[in-house]
């Protein structure tokens, strides 16, 4: 929601309630309560001294006019619905609107009569209210209707309007909606929206997959997700799933689709009693696949795993353990400043063979390209170490290694992006 310097937080408009600024006009945001109304006056935003703002006053005043036949010269026809309306509005608050009904085109001509076609008349009802007065309410309508809304701001440039019906449709998002949303963000390019939808399906993708909404999704929508390496259902799940998009969708290319699943993840027993059977794959594909579990070291099969930024996945939260190490309870707790020489810490015997360690299972196979750890710094000692990743606890692939350094205290490690399950 843009904001006008002059005015004060709007930290108690309810959700739902968009206000904000067009490229061409500017409306203050202020919220009707009826116990704060007194007379015919609402309270108003602050304004400096010498300085009159009645922009509430302009808003209610034209948007009086808002579907009234008095003073229109245009009328626009949206499901058979009629919505009069007034150029000059129209194009000042909208460039697309001014090229339209200015522009010496059919619409030009007085009195016309417009169709707009891929909409809804709710929809274009709540255009027009933010067209005329700077106001939309999102909270009472349903999910399609603000998807088309979403559409219209985005057709008729309204970028302001755009990131606030974002904003709003972020904090909604649901399994029966988010594929929807998802493909309509990503039709429009809307990085914020696309990225929420993403995180969420992640989280829950195996929800997802057996979604209403997964089965309507487009092709490229379809792939963006899928494609995913932190989309983590199980491979089997993925692949049911792309099965029956496929006899929802009979018309798409359904190699490209196959594509996008990953068959050396897959189990042998599964390989040959569910994709076998569904004819969608060929015998070479499938025999490709096995050949490369069989051959391919296990880290280097590409796995999915959960991705959760910015935050630290090495905790009983998400159900981390240690596994090998003495003290195990002291390495998780989060506590890193209360620690001496009987508690506080976790170790592991310095052995020759360098066979012992600690070692920490995390809840989930999760994608990881940060670590950071803190070495005893009580005393003057220093240590070298190295730190190596696993799915199965068998292969482990060596991400850092500072057997050759001395260390001591916070150590803060990146490395490549890898899906493990043990560090």
């Amino acid at each position: 929601m843009a904001k006008n310097p002059n005015f004060p937080e709007a930290g108690n408009l309810p959700t739902g309630y968009v206000h904000c600024r067009s490229s061409d006009s500017f409306t203050g945001y202020q919220y009707h309560h009826p116990s704060k109304m007194s007379n015919s006056h609402p309270l108003r935003p602050y304004t400096a001294v010498g300085e009159i703002d009645h922009v509430h006053i302009l808003s209610e005043h034209i948007g009086a006019l808002m579907n009234g036949e008095e003073y229109s010269d245009v009328t626009f026809i949206v499901e058979k619905k009629r919505f009069p309306a007034h150029r000059v509005i129209l194009a000042a608050r909208c460039h697309y609107f001014r090229a339209l009904l200015y522009g010496g085109m059919r619409e030009s001509q007085p009195e016309a009569e417009i169709p707009l076609q891929d909409t809804t008349a709710e929809a274009f009802t709540m255009l027009l209210k933010y067209i005329y007065t700077g106001r939309a309410t999102l909270r009472d309508e349903k999910e399609e209707v603000l998807l088309d809304f979403l559409s219209l701001a985005h057709k008729y440039g309204f970028p302001e309007l755009e990131d606030s019906t974002s904003e709003y449709l972020c904090t909604i998002l649901n399994i029966q909606n988010v594929c929807m949303t998802f493909d309509v963000a990503s039709l429009y390019s809307l990085p914020k929206l696309t990225f929420m939808c993403c995180m969420f399906m992640d989280r829950n993708a195996q929800e997802v997959l057996s979604s209403e909404g997964f089965l309507s999704l487009s092709k490229a929508a379809l792939l963006s997700i899928v494609l995913r390496d932190s989309f983590a259902a199980p491979e089997k799940d993925i692949f049911q799933a792309l099965m029956n998009w496929c006899k929802h969708n009979p018309k798409e290319n359904h190699a490209e689709i196959m594509q996008a699943v990953r068959l050396p993840l897959m189990s042998l027993t599964e390989l040959l009693n569910v994709v076998r059977p569904s004819g969608l794959l060929s015998p070479d594909a499938i025999l490709d696949a096995i050949k490369i579990r069989s051959e391919s070291r296990d880290m280097d099969l590409n796995y999915r795993g959960m991705l959760i930024p910015g935050e630290n996945i090495a905790t009983m939260k998400y159900g981390a353990q240690v596994v090998k190490g003495e003290l195990k309870s002291a390495l998780l707790d989060g506590d890193t400043q209360n620690y001496d020489l009987d508690h506080g810490f976790s170790r592991h015997p310095i052995n020759d063979d360098c066979r012992s360690g600690i070692e920490i299972k995390l809840g989930q196979p999760s994608i990881i390209n940060h670590i950071r750890i803190l070495l005893w710094d009580r005393d003057s000692r220093s240590y070298s170490y190295y730190i190596e990743v696993s799915m199965d606890e068998l292969d482990w692939i060596r991400v850092i290694d500072h057997s050759k350094y001395l260390c001591r205290s916070w150590q803060n490690l990146y490395f490549p992006a890898r899906v493990c399950r043990l560090v």
